[in-house]
Parts: C-alpha cells; sequence; structure tokens
C-alpha cells in the first residue's frame, strides 16, 4: 500500500512517522512535485492540482473537518480527481471537544453579562447588572452536523434551550429542529444567541446577512466557527450599532489574516480570535485515518464521506 502526504504546514516527518507505525507495511511518503509514482492514498490540505491529477486512488483524505478548499480546486480542476474517487473528511478527531470548550466558554460569557461588565470597567463604572435567565436564552444552531451535534451537548448540559436548523430535519434528544428555508424564519425567531457552524457552499455563502440578522431577537448574539464567507460583515456591523444586536464572536473572517484596516478590530461589541477554534489534532486524526484506511482495504464503508454534490 503506497500513501502519499502534503500539507503546507504541518510536521511532515511526525506524519510520516506516525502513519508508518499505525498502518503496518505502507510506504508512506512526502508528495514533492514530480513525484507521479503509484499511489492508493492521498492525505492532502490545498494540495497542487498534479499531485492528485492523473491518478488512480481508493480515497482521498483532507486533513480538516472542512473540504471547501478541495471543492473550489475541483471546481476549477474537474480533471484533479475523477467523481468515483471517495473523498474523506475529519469528522472529528478532537476538534468537537475544542468547539464545545469554544462556544460553552462564550455563551457563558454572554450569560453572565461579563462582556457587559468589561465595558464598564473601561468606564471605571461599578454597577451590579440584572441577571439572563437561560429560558429566555435560547441558542439556535446554524448548521447540524458532527461538531454542531457535539456544541448542542455541552449547551443542553448548562440547561439551555437549544435548536437546530438545516437542510434536513434532526432527531436530537431535547433539540428542537428547524429544516429548509421554509422554516428559517422561525428558527431565528426564536433564537438569542446563533452558533454558525455550516458548511461552505454556494447556497450559505453570505447567509448571515442583513435580512437574516434582523429576525433574531433583539439584544442577541451572534458566534461565527464556520467559515467567514458566510457572513457579511458590514450587514454585521450595522446590526451592533443599530443595537440589534449585542455582540458578537468571530473566529473566522473573510480575508485571513483580517488586514490591519478593518472596523471589527476596533468595534467594542465585536470579540475575535485567529481562527483557532478547532484545529486538527494529529494523534487523532493519524488514529482515525488509519482506522477509516483498514475499513477501506476490507471492503466496508466508513463514516466521514463526503457528498461532492451537496459540498459535505
Amino acid at each position: 500500500m503506497d500513501i502519499i502526504f502534503y500539507h503546507p504546514t504541518f510536521d511532515t516527518t511526525y506524519w510520516l512517522n506516525e502513519l508508518s507505525k499505525q498502518i503496518p507495511g505502507a510506504n508512506v511518503r512526502a508528495w514533492k512535485r514530480g513525484d507521479n509514482q503509484p499511489a492508493d492514498y492521498a492525505l492532502v490540505w490545498h494540495p497542487p492540482v498534479e499531485m492528485l491529477q492523473g491518478r488512480e486512488l481508493k480515497a482521498v483524505f483532507a486533513l480538516g473537518a472542512g473540504v471547501d478548499s478541495i471543492l473550489s480546486q475541483l471546481n476549477a480542476h474537474p480533471e484533479m480527481l475523477p467523481m468515483t474517487t471517495p473523498l474523506f473528511r475529519l469528522e472529528d478527531t478532537g476538534m468537537g471537544l475544542q468547539m464545545q470548550e469554544y462556544a460553552v466558554s462564550q455563551v457563558l460569557h454572554w450569560f453572565r453579562r461579563f462582556d457587559d461588565y468589561q465595558l464598564q470597567k473601561q468606564a471605571a463604572c461599578w454597577e451590579p447588572l440584572a441577571d439572563y435567565h437561560r429560558e429566555d436564552f435560547t441558542i439556535g444552531m446554524l448548521g447540524a452536523g458532527v461538531l454542531g451535534s457535539k456544541v448542542a451537548e455541552s449547551l443542553q448540559a448548562w440547561g439551555f434551550p437549544v435548536r437546530c436548523w438545516s437542510r434536513s430535519r434532526k432527531s436530537w434528544p431535547g433539540v428542537e429542529s428547524f429544516a429548509g428555508h421554509e422554516e428559517l424564519g422561525a428558527f431565528l425567531r426564536g433564537t438569542r444567541v446563533l452558533i454558525n457552524l455550516l458548511p461552505n457552499t454556494a447556497e450559505t455563502v453570505g447567509i448571515i446577512n442583513k435580512k437574516l440578522l434582523e429576525q433574531l431577537q433583539t439584544g442577541g448574539y451572534v458566534l461565527n466557527l464556520a467559515r467567514g464567507v458566510h457572513l457579511i460583515e458590514d450587514d454585521l456591523l450595522a446590526a451592533l450599532d443599530s443595537g440589534k444586536l449585542k455582540g458578537a464572536m468571530l473566529d473566522v473572517f473573510s480575508r485571513e489574516p483580517l488586514p490591519a484596516e478593518s472596523p471589527l478590530w476596533k468595534h467594542p461589541r465585536v470579540a475575535m480570535t485567529p481562527h483557532i477554534a478547532a484545529v486538527t489534532r494529529p494523534a487523532e486524526a493519524i488514529d482515525y485515518i488509519a482506522r477509516t484506511i483498514a475499513q477501506l482495504e476490507a471492503g466496508i464503508n466508513p463514516g466521514g464521506q463526503v457528498d461532492r454534490e451537496l459540498g459535505y
């Protein structure tokens, strides 16, 4: 079995060594330009077209939860990978726990009004504020995939009402489910905190816009953990300035790194992190890849395969 690996920033030596340990007998090599030797599997992140083009691969693994980067390449270069070649994403591999930590910490930050107290501190103002109540603090999950289910579960443990919206209806215990565009408005009108975990597809680009934000509860919050292209940043700023929204926490942006001239940097109601909400944990990712390859070799259909027509 031959496996080729390419990632522009990962520690290649570590990955090659650990993959060789986890998949005995496999010949694992770092792909370099000009390498057209046979391969059975490819592990990639932002791969050059020539790495995959013309190969008869059993499967390709995207080294992250999102696959939009490779799908955008396939749209421009459909010859890069036949539709019959399975494409897998890292379904969790430690990202679920990281997303839970991030979402719970931020929701509690808003719920306990720490954002307001921080503004009071800057104004040298000492004034206890009225408590919020959990029953009035409904969390709406925009996107209901593997990571969304993990985040919803963690927020339920804190007693918050949780709802989700996705393409198809979910049956998560204790979570109110909305599906399709015809139910998006009802989902939004009952939501106080909107958490975005949508996949990046043609249908979801720009979905968090003025029209959507106007339907949220007044004084609501937006937490974007998915992709920057989902959010119209100017519409978010306008909603914050008008008082429609009370706060936003952003981990992803339409341009990364965020340009120094962006007004998001200076807005008092916007908090930010540099796309770190959930990163690939090598040991867990390698374990998942090794297990999935073993299943494929045994003729078993594993989870995590991407529907290239849907984009996730």
